[in-house]
């Protein structure tokens, strides 16, 4: 019996750092962070090459801190540094599953990362290595998200994974609001629109000019990942101009 194809062939996850927290209110935590590297894991054994970029909010929040007082340029450098903070132990937990790994900064800082390189993160997507971005784009004023669309367009996945708590991309916040609608396809207009919080406006008028789609889904459903390499419907899909479908 022949093999099923893989809907997509190249990936690119992007994972907030609080998806890295579990039931924690602060930091790491292992057995999520073992979690993680074994969904990773069994979609790499897929044959599927992968991208990560990851979020640093669960050790230092660029935006809170400017409100709070520090200087907006400082307080986003020191962001940068939790993601690669991130990115380092998503690396450890993901090589202990047998899963060969880089992490690339936007940041140079060699002992602990390897420079930002477009062509040498391709080599490495397709020498099977999971390519971990660190430091968002390297730049202050821009988020993850951004960075996330950026990567994206730079390797030339076929679509952006975004690892979420929720199942979805919802009318309004399904935890303060009974009533909420989940869609099970909106376009990028309609995110816009209708102001729901995906992802910043930057990152998805990047994906609409560029024709990346987006898929919201729960980072917390085992097999979630794998079923969406298989062309499953889980969570929301995020692409065209027309109008969106409510489940």
């Amino acid at each position: 019996m022949a093999k099923p194809r893989n809907k997509y062939g190249r990936i690119l996850i992007k994972m907030s750092g609080e998806a890295m927290m579990g039931d924690r209110q602060f930091g790491l935590d292992p057995k999520t962070l073992s979690f993680i590297a074994g969904e990773i894991r069994g979609v790499h054994k897929l044959g599927v090459q992968i991208a990560v970029v990851i979020g640093g909010g669960n050790i230092f929040r660029g935006i809170e801190a400017s409100a709070d007082g520090i200087d907006r340029s400082s307080a986003d450098y020191m962001g940068m540094l939790a993601t690669v903070m991130n990115a380092i132990a998503l690396q450890n937990a993901m090589e202990k599953a047998g899963v060969p790994t880089r992490v690339q900064s936007a940041i140079e800082m060699r002992e602990l990362a390897e420079p930002y390189i477009r062509r040498k993160a391709v080599r490495h997507l397709e020498k099977g290595r999971v390519v971990i971005f660190a430091a968002g784009t390297g730049n202050p004023y821009f988020t993850t998200d951004t960075a996330a669309a950026l990567r994206a367009m730079e390797i030339d996945a076929e679509v952006i994974f975004k690892a979420t708590k929720v199942d979805g991309v919802y009318s309004a916040d399904p935890v303060k609001d009974p009533k909420a609608k989940k869609y099970d396809r909106i376009t990028y207009k309609d995110v816009i629109n209708k102001g729901l919080r995906v992802m910043d406006y930057t990152a998805i008028t990047l994906c609409m000019d560029n024709g990346m789609p987006i898929v919201v889904f729960n980072l917390k459903g085992k097999g979630n990942i794998k079923s969406l390499i298989a062309g499953k419907k889980v969570g929301t899909l995020i692409e065209g101009n027309g109008q969106g479908n409510k489940k």
